[in-house]
């Protein structure tokens, strides 16, 4: 299996030294899954992104610090390649800014969380039946750090997840597409790390202290995350 990492960012001077690179984090993560994956990154941010399709490979479009409705050149030229990629009915998997431009691209809408500051571990609950059975009690569990949501689905979307806070945790498009608001690739330690490493000016402290007690009660479902997405998008359908 090739799973092509479409790479948004590689946030500067955010990752500590046991973490090497963001893509990093993602071969990390589904080499838990699976080991037969090999991967291929494409630096969308800096306008690189696979001119051919196949469709026995996964696209993962990942994370950035850039918003999925801002106006730059890569931005608009990966909402672009997500319209073709659909028509070519191949597999998208989204993360965090992936979900949210995945959603843009396809006619939703995506803008500032009303809410604010989405960070810690969420649960939310899986409402899609096709999911419901894979996660105990309907229920998922994952790291958050996020200021925008989707506000507006995709016509076509089947929402998979919701939360109080993040009404659309989660959606997929027919069985080629799969994206998440939450960080499966994210390590409690790297989630600490961004909470108490960096000034977060302008956030609130009451906001850091509640994530960082949501990591001291439950543990995220990074791992079964993947492999739902992975087994989802690899299946065999008549």
């Amino acid at each position: 299996m090739k799973l092509n990492i479409l790479l948004c960012d590689t946030f500067p001077g955010l990752l500590p030294e046991n973490i090497p690179s963001y893509e990093w984090m993602f071969t990390s993560l589904f080499n838990k899954v699976r080991g037969d994956i090999t991967y291929r990154i494409f630096e969308v941010y800096n306008e690189q992104l696979p001119t051919e399709f196949s469709s026995d490979d996964i696209y993962l479009i990942t994370g950035s610090n850039v918003s999925a409705y801002d106006n730059i050149a890569w931005v608009n030229g990966l909402k672009k390649w997500i319209v073709e990629a659909k028509r070519q009915n191949v597999k998208i998997m989204g993360i965090c800014f992936g979900h949210q431009i995945i959603a843009e691209a396809l006619g939703g809408k995506v803008e500032k969380a009303k809410k604010g500051w989405g960070v810690g571990i969420r649960t939310s609950k899986v409402v899609d039946k096709m999911f419901a059975t894979s996660f105990p009690n309907a229920k998922m569990r994952l790291l958050y750090n996020h200021h925008d949501q989707v506000t507006k689905l995709p016509s076509d979307a089947t929402l998979i997840a919701t939360s109080d806070f993040c009404p659309n945790e989660a959606y997929r498009i027919g069985t080629n597409i799969i994206s998440l608001q939450g960080h499966p690739e994210f390590s409690e330690q790297y989630e600490t790390h961004l909470l108490t490493d960096f000034p977060n000016d302008g956030e609130s402290e009451d906001v850091k202290r509640e994530a960082l007690q949501t990591m001291s009660k439950e543990e995220p479902q990074s791992v079964l995350v993947a492999n739902t997405m992975i087994k989802f998008l690899a299946e065999k359908r008549a």
